[in-house]
């Protein structure tokens, strides 16, 4: 059982809850992924072995040696483990198999990534006069506003891979293949496809994509503290007689310090993270992105400290709203009473009933 806020607070149902995720997990894994295991880490290993050398291999070996042994210590379990059982051995076995399951669910998609190396090779990069009409043709569109991006990555030679789709002169339409920034006087045209998808298939497969945070992780436990929605908070707006009323809304809102930051200052945190994002993906269009929103960000930081500032402010008058504003009377709904009758009884009353005299 939880409560509005998310928590358990039925600590065995919870146990329960967590025990039955363990088990559905860890059978999902047995039947779908551990047949596969060694040949995919194989395939990303061999496709490592082919690229040219950089520092980030380091890191993606790393992960592949933890999902070796997390896959190694899974299957070790789940083979002492019957899928049938319900002991508390049992349960205890899911339950020590649940943070290398974790390990598998956050790091495969770079195992994965790797393998996709092995599929079609790249396409041939134009030369001569083609790549140079080409580029033009490309560069011409792209300050335009005739050239928008579609999909991108990055390839083993560490490239910039840039799908778009280039609007002609005559209305076509061609989705062409970049290398490079987009906005940079760099970029090169791969080649050029009748759609999107026959360019992806035709260009460099992408290999793992980087992180914001490299100590960010999806599955951390989180202490969320209970929030209070905006939707609440504008109808203690609505019901409130006093100034202090209204400044404790203020305060919830823009809260800086306590154990549930306000909204306002989470929305700044949000925006600044994601200014940060924009800024480390490189290119100059996502350069330009990123300082907008750090300029939002400190906006946002400047609104909630004259919100804060205002809210005390209206604290202080310790004032009330005027006797003259009557809240409306709420209507009562209508009962429905059984009709009365227009004709007395003809029995005449119990004998123990006095009769009644003026």
């Amino acid at each position: 059982m939880r409560n509005r806020h998310g928590t358990a607070v039925d600590t065995h149902a919870a146990a329960e809850e967590v025990a039955k995720r363990n088990r559905a997990t860890a059978d999902a894994y047995r039947t779908y992924v551990m047949p596969h295991t060694e040949t995919l880490l194989a395939s990303a290993r061999g496709a490592m072995d082919r690229m040219p050398p950089a520092r980030h291999h380091a890191g993606w070996a790393a992960r592949l040696d933890c999902l070796q042994h997390a896959a190694d210590q899974i299957q070790q379990i789940l083979a002492e483990t019957p899928p049938d059982s319900e002991s508390e051995t049992t349960h205890d076995r899911y339950q020590a198999v649940w943070p290398l399951l974790v390990m598998w669910a956050e790091h495969a998609s770079t195992a994965c990534d790797l393998g996709d190396q092995h599929r079609a090779p790249a396409a041939a990069v134009l030369s001569g006069d083609e790549l140079r009409e080409r580029t033009e043709m490309a560069r011409a569109a792209r300050a335009s506003g005739r050239l928008v991006p579609y999909e991108s990555w990055y390839d083993a030679d560490q490239r910039l891979i840039t799908i778009a789709v280039l609007q002609h002169e005559d209305e076509t339409y061609t989705a062409v293949a970049l290398a490079g920034d987009p906005d940079s006087p760099d970029v090169q045209v791969l080649g050029h496809y009748g759609d999107e998808l026959e360019a992806i298939d035709a260009s460099p497969p992408p290999v793992p994509a980087g992180v914001l945070h490299p100590g960010a992780s999806r599955y951390a436990e989180r202490v969320h503290a209970p929030e209070i929605s905006f939707q609440v908070l504008i109808q203690e707006a609505h019901e409130a007689r006093r100034a202090s009323d209204l400044a404790e809304a203020i305060e919830t809102v823009a809260d800086r310090y306590g154990t549930g930051r306000g909204q306002l200052v989470r929305l700044e945190e949000f925006v600044s993270i994601c200014a940060q994002f924009a800024q480390a993906l490189g290119t100059q269009h996502a350069q330009r992105v990123a300082g907008r929103l750090s300029a939002l960000a400190s906006q946002f930081g400047a609104l909630t400290a004259e919100l804060r500032e205002a809210g005390e402010d209206l604290g202080s008058t310790v004032a009330v709203l005027p006797p003259h504003r009557t809240p409306l009377a709420h209507r009562l709904p209508r009962i429905s009473r059984p009709a009365i009758p227009t004709t007395i009884p003809a029995t005449a009353p119990p004998a123990n009933t006095p009769a009644y005299r003026r």
